[in-house]
């Protein structure tokens, strides 16, 4: 049956990938709620999008609105109804959160309790899905991986916002009623990423000879790693979470009505492999440095990490960052314009 959703940033990294696997997948309705700043470019939005035919690209429309603000009646009469609602509209620089806290509080935290307010006012609500992060965790020690309620840890400003925005989509489960789930993912690559990225980083230095930073702990003996994940798997899990029937899961040992999930990259990736993978898929050689990075950056971990245990589970993975990644390095190389936006 026929959907309409509301994805919030849907101009943005994470967003345009879901709104491509939506188009791909369903017949549903798209409206997307964003600002266009720094982190949403319509130019990626514009590119999925007109790749499909005339009538599907009427599928999808965008409303311009800051979720600082509220959203007022004509905002929302733009909007009309919807089934389900996806919040992945945030600050998501940490460095820049270090910089400009209240920035974050108000995008991260404020925003969020502006479209819960609208939310909770609407009138048979399917779901809300909150996109939030393995930072809320903080630094993974070796052999830990985080579990969906265990304890927040936040080392930066970013996280921190992340993780009271959190705790507003519990209140409002428990306060009133609003169906929610929410979702954990980290060190997301794809296709149009900001090249200020990592993995677009070292794709265009790789490509111009030019020498890659890797973060390492402070005897540059072990580099940082990550459980790395393409965007198309993220959207993957969240179609999967949309059609899973969730009100029928028990609650948790916490007893919290609010379910998450850890959205988890199947391979754990140390930078200096994954840079080195990206050198051997161009035929290239790798100029690295090791440096201690996040001690000179504060806010900045050597590790994280999440435990995927819930969603496999509930049966879905995701595919091999290094399968995804080959094809992204040469898609990036194809069309480089994306390397410098």
């Amino acid at each position: 049956m026929s959907k309409k959703i509301l994805i919030t940033g849907g101009a943005g990294f994470i967003a345009h990938h879901v709104i491509d696997k939506i188009l791909s997948t369903t017949d549903w309705e798209i409206i997307t709620l964003d600002r266009l700043d720094f982190s949403g470019n319509l130019n990626r939005l514009k590119e999925v999008v007109s790749s499909y035919p005339e009538k599907e690209q009427r599928r999808v429309r965008v409303v311009h609105h800051d979720l600082k603000a509220e959203l007022n009646p004509e905002i929302i009469a733009s909007i009309g109804h919807v089934d389900l609602i996806s919040h992945l509209a945030a600050g998501s620089h940490v460095d820049r959160s270090i910089t400009y806290p209240l920035e974050f509080v108000m995008d991260n935290v404020v925003g969020t309790a502006n479209i819960l307010d609208y939310a909770r006012k609407l009138d048979n609500l399917e779901r809300f899905a909150y996109f939030s992060t393995d930072e809320v965790f903080g630094p993974a020690p070796k052999g830990v991986n985080y579990k969906e309620n265990d304890r927040y840890n936040s080392t930066n400003p970013y996280s921190a916002s992340k993780a009271g925005a959190e705790e507003l989509v519990v209140a409002f489960e428990n306060t009133y009623g609003l169906p929610s789930i929410i979702t954990h993912t980290m060190n997301v690559f794809g296709e149009r990423q900001n090249p200020e990225k990592y993995i677009p980083m070292v794709i265009k230095k790789v490509r111009d000879s030019e020498v890659v930073t890797v973060h390492s702990n402070k005897e540059k003996t072990v580099a940082g790693s990550r459980h790395y994940i393409h965007a198309e798997d993220v959207a993957d899990a969240l179609m999967f979470l949309f059609n899973y029937n969730i009100s029928s899961m028990e609650p948790d040992k916490t007893g919290a009505k609010c379910q998450k999930f850890n959205i988890v990259g199947k391979d754990e990736i140390d930078n200096l492999s994954l840079a080195q993978f990206i050198a051997k898929v161009q035929n290239k050689n790798l100029n690295y440095e090791m440096i201690d990075f996040h001690s000179q950056r504060p806010g900045h971990d050597l590790r994280y990490a999440l435990d995927g245990t819930k969603m496999k589970k509930m049966g879905w993975e995701p595919d091999s960052a290094y399968d995804r990644l080959e094809s992204v390095v040469n898609w990036s190389l194809k069309n480089d314009r994306w390397l410098s936006i």
